[in-house]
């Protein structure tokens, strides 16, 4: 059994502090939900990294449900932002892919160095190996010495199959290498690793456009997920990099990683919101079983500090 959702509770507490000792106060300087407090809890979003344009909706949201009357207490305030960060994650979910009948479900992985692309996509690994689905990983990282042999050791964790190919090589042949066994093998996932690349190098993401392409001419559907890793900590710039491949590539879903106490995770809200990209899973760990599906609920509701809808506690 994989572990609560309290690990991601715990990963926002440093965002959840600002934010919640911010509308305190806010609040507390005696005219109540009044200008002054609108405006300061407006840079208080920002400074979440809930980004300017969702910063800007969330309080015109307050403005219009107390009327910028005074009304509205420090608790009303915070379950009324929970439940507007909440629909506004919702609003970008998407069902997952499915593959095509008899052939593998091809995951394309992407993201910057640095991120934890590769131990994510280890754990994915043993989310899908868990639930009973042969696994095959992809070496498509060629460009870094130890990237492959990262992926492999993380094969052996997680009981999966390992396709590689040499130091410098093809990317996009090692990609469809991967997926012809995977093919001929019969598994039924296939998780593709590639360079981690500077989002501003126009050079280096036409190679991972030319990777989803060659997937796609050996399985027209393929790949049926793309899925960017992004770091907590990386605030705005992670939604720099999220407009930029999915510009590129057409991203299906996020990857949070390193979300802990030192975290700000508030960047996912300004992502699904400008670009209706759904966060798919969340790292709160080094080890193998530290992901979770990601749940807005839980996520919202954590991140304002208010009582969650179900029996947990904040």
């Amino acid at each position: 059994m994989r572990k609560p959702f309290s690990r991601l509770r715990d990963g926002l507490a440093k965002t959840r502090r600002a934010i919640t000792e911010g509308i305190r106060g806010a609040l507390g300087r005696g005219g109540g939900l009044d200008g002054a407090a609108l405006d300061s809890i407006e840079e208080i979003l920002i400074a979440a990294d809930l980004g300017v344009e969702t910063a800007l909706h969330l309080v015109d949201a307050l403005r219009n449900r107390f009327g910028g009357n005074g009304a509205g207490s420090e608790e009303e305030v915070r379950e009324f932002l929970a439940v507007e960060i909440e629909q506004t994650l919702r609003a970008a979910e998407r069902e997952g892919a499915q593959g095509e009948p008899g052939a593998p479900l091809v995951v394309m992985v992407a993201g910057v160095n640095g991120v934890g692309k590769t131990t994510t996509i280890g754990k994915l690994s043993r989310i899908h190996a868990d639930e009973g689905r042969s696994v095959i990983l992809a070496a498509a990282d060629t460009f870094r010495a130890a990237a492959s042999e990262q992926l492999s050791i993380w094969a052996d964790r997680s009981a999966a199959q390992f396709v590689g190919g040499q130091l410098g090589g093809d990317a996009a042949a090692v990609a469809y290498d991967a997926l012809d066994a995977a093919i001929a093998r019969s598994a039924q996932v296939l998780l593709v690793d590639t360079a981690g690349r500077l989002h501003t190098q126009k050079n280096l993401m036409q190679e991972l456009v030319k990777v989803k392409r060659v997937l796609g001419k050996r399985l027209a559907s393929a790949p049926h997920e793309v899925l960017l890793v992004i770091d907590a900590n990386t605030g705005q710039n992670a939604l720099l990099q999220a407009r930029v491949f999915d510009d590129a590539l057409g991203l299906t879903g996020l990857v949070l990683t390193k979300l802990d106490g030192t975290a700000r995770g508030g960047i996912v809200v300004a992502i699904a919101r400008e670009l209706s990209i759904p966060v798919r899973f969340v790292g709160v760990g080094e080890a193998i079983d530290d992901i979770e599906p990601f749940d807005a609920s839980a996520f919202a509701r954590g991140l304002l500090g208010v009582p969650a809808v179900s029996s947990e506690t904040t």
